[in-house]
């Protein structure tokens, strides 16, 4: 490839919330914006990745072509020509390298992943399922098939990047060739991609959480598809504190502060503009109809923009660049397979 890759996953199942938005969509937009001149964007669509937990399986072709209809009302040029979108499945070279790439990996290594463990617990470990378990090795071919060097994820995804660069470096001693571009470190990885100061969205109701998609939470979730009047109602009904003052402390006043984070991202205004603004008064009320009325106003643009974006223009994206990808993941996955004995050496 011409330019160094960044490759990044797009959320293959289940509806998009504010805080997916403000927190995933919005930087993906502002990194296709700010690198495409210098860097290949490579966004992806892990659907294989969905199966691995419980979902609803009728559901997730169409998810997926909703799902990419967002990014692209949030800013996603999809004409750019070095972004791609593909689906994960419609690559087989996924699939492939992650079965060789598990013939290389230690079971301590792949034990280790704490999201596994996590994860595991809020499922059941009677019903985890072997997928789960090696998620991260089919990530790891996810982002060696393009030569990715760089791989914006949060730090709960920290271990899978280190396995991955192990993974690489492994292979590439073991059989004495570079079969693999080996991913820059966490340290360069957090510095390029200025994930430090990441958003994260809380919970309207229980503000010490992350806002999330939960049948136990629908009360404290925006999701994009609901109507304007019915966030404005969730958000009036957002839980503050009974300090009687405002300011921006997520220690104290996490539900106050979620909502001044809010206002500020949807307002485009410096977080600092926002709490200066509003530092000190004591009518909580007030703060909150400023933030109704303010994503109220942003849920009626964008569903408006998504409105627009057809599902035809999605599919013709996905399907070229598909075609595109096939040929790049297939010549990684020969150069992988000649190495260790699975094909003739040219």
């Amino acid at each position: 490839m011409a330019k160094s890759v960044i490759l990044t996953g797009l959320r293959a199942n289940s509806e998009f919330h504010l805080g997916n938005y403000l927190g995933a969509i919005l930087p993906m937009v502002s990194l296709q914006h700010a690198h495409s001149d210098e860097y290949q964007l490579n966004m992806f669509i892990p659907d294989l990745h969905s199966l691995t937990t419980p979902i609803d399986y009728k559901k997730l072709h169409n998810q997926i072509i909703e799902n990419l209809k967002i990014f692209i009302a949030a800013g996603i040029d999809i004409n750019n020509k070095s972004t791609y979108l593909y689906r994960q499945s419609y690559i087989s070279a996924h699939s492939e390298l992650a079965w060789i790439l598990d013939c290389f990996t230690h079971f301590g290594e792949a034990n280790r992943m704490i999201e596994f463990k996590e994860k595991s617990k809020r499922i059941g470990n009677e019903s985890v399922s072997v997928g789960l378990f090696n998620y991260p090795v089919l990530m790891a071919a996810d982002i060696l098939l393009y030569d990715a060097v760089y791989i914006p994820v949060g730090e709960d995804q920290r271990q899978h990047v280190e396995l991955t660069r192990e993974l690489a470096i492994r292979l590439n001693n073991r059989f004495k060739t570079e079969i693999f571009t080996v991913p820059h470190d966490w340290k360069k990885q957090m510095k390029f991609l200025s994930y430090s100061n990441g958003v994260r969205i809380r919970s309207l109701r229980k503000p010490e959480n992350k806002m999330s998609k939960s049948v136990s939470d629908p009360a404290g979730t925006i999701l994009l598809s609901d109507k304007p009047d019915q966030a404005a109602k969730k958000i009036m009904s957002a839980t503050t504190d009974s300090l009687k003052k405002i300011d921006f402390d997520f220690t104290n006043q996490p539900g106050v502060s979620n909502l001044l984070q809010i206002l500020a991202l949807l307002t485009d205004k410096d977080q600092e503009v926002v709490n200066r603004q509003w530092r000190g008064k004591d009518n909580y009320a007030d703060l909150k109809s400023e933030v109704a009325k303010t994503v109220s106003t942003f849920l009626e643009q964008v569903q408006t923009k998504i409105s627009k974006v057809s599902s035809d223009t999605v599919l013709s994206k996905l399907i070229s660049d598909e075609l595109a990808m096939s040929k790049v993941a297939n010549e990684k996955l020969l150069t992988v397979q000649r190495a260790v004995g699975l094909r003739a050496d040219k």
